[in-house]
């Protein structure tokens, strides 16, 4: 499947005035988001606790997280985004995505939107 990317733009809390707006990968292996730990910084979000993680070659890793505004295609929620390698490409996690109601359609590899979100 190729690659997809959204311009998504997250910040510490509603109206704050700096924010990180980059071209993130989607990434459905991926629970959390994750940006570059420099740029959230520089957006003024604090890391709020610290989790394991594993990584795509097995490793297992520690990350600071963050509680973040997450915003991409007009949608906007709220969730984790783990303060990454300053090198770090921007991954979107499967959990901003679902909790707005966006999957990713495998044949056309394109974001789409569900009619309406499961509640059951």
């Amino acid at each position: 499947m190729g690659l997809i990317h959204v311009t998504t733009t997250v910040r510490a809390k509603e109206r704050a005035r700096k924010k990180y707006v980059a071209e993130f990968l989607v990434n459905t292996e991926a629970t959390d988001s994750l940006a570059p730990a420099k740029e959230l910084k520089k957006a003024g979000i604090k890391p709020r606790g610290r989790m394991a993680y594993e990584l795509a070659d097995g490793r297992t890793v520690e990350y600071d997280f963050g509680l973040v505004e997450i915003e991409f295609m007009g949608e906007l929620t709220s969730g984790r985004v783990i303060f990454g390698p300053d090198n770090a490409e921007p991954l979107l996690g499967v959990t901003s995505l679902e909790s707005v109601g966006i999957l990713v359609d495998p044949t056309t590899r394109t974001l789409k939107r569900m009619p309406a979100i499961p509640l059951k």
